[in-house]
């Protein structure tokens, strides 16, 4: 029997995944959620503290009392509804794909800053980007030596850095592409006698590759 599941925001699954791994403190929620799911979901980041209390309350997990010492703590665990909210969440069709970047931001309003502003801007995209690249290699590596702490989910892991590494390689390939192509312009407003078109014609025919 499957209970229709009520509406919840996205997080709230997020939370449910991590928990359906294991019980988890918020504090080792929040150190997952930095070494996972931070890559593609960063609100998770932002409310994790607050979404373990609104799921206890739903009746999706349940809060077990501990000490460690002198120092008291709350674990929280799935429940069996829980399971099956994330079951059932799982098998309806996703949200439509949205992302911010703040980077891309600053490079679509460029024009009411200077040129020297917005190479900076790609310059600093490029070097965060290849520290992200570094540290994905750095997180496969440690897959491949010993299966990191989820081994029986190796195969979820790969499919997940496999994307990411994409993304990132993408995004670096695009921006040492953008920070070229702002050699020949004059300033931020005036490209002078780069071809818009030329680039917008090259676009039209990647997009309906």
């Amino acid at each position: 029997m499957t209970t229709r599941e009520p509406a919840r925001p996205v997080t709230g699954y997020a939370v449910l995944g991590l928990l359906s791994l294991r019980p988890w403190t918020t504090y080792e929620l929040a150190q997952q959620v930095r070494r996972s799911l931070h890559w593609f979901w960063t609100r998770a980041e932002r409310r994790i503290y607050e979404e373990p209390k609104r799921l206890v309350d739903h009746g999706w997990v349940e809060a077990r009392e501990g000490w460690t010492g002198k120092r008291r703590h709350t674990t929280y665990a799935i429940t069996d509804a829980g399971r099956e909210a994330l079951a059932t969440w799982l098998g309806t069709p996703a949200q439509v794909r949205t992302g911010e970047d703040e980077s891309m931001l600053r490079v679509f309003f460029a024009d009411a800053g200077t040129l020297e502003q917005l190479r900076a801007r790609l310059d600093e995209l490029a070097e965060v980007t290849r520290s992200r690249l570094e540290e994905l290699a750095t997180m496969t590596e440690e897959r491949l030596a010993d299966g990191g702490s989820f081994p029986d989910r190796l195969h979820l892991q790969a499919l997940a850095l496999r994307r990411q590494v994409d993304q990132e390689t993408d995004t670096l390939a695009w921006v040492t592409w953008a920070r070229r192509q702002t050699d020949a312009w004059v300033s931020a407003t005036d490209p002078g006698g780069w071809d818009t078109g030329r680039v917008l014609r090259e676009v039209l025919v990647d997009a309906r590759a």
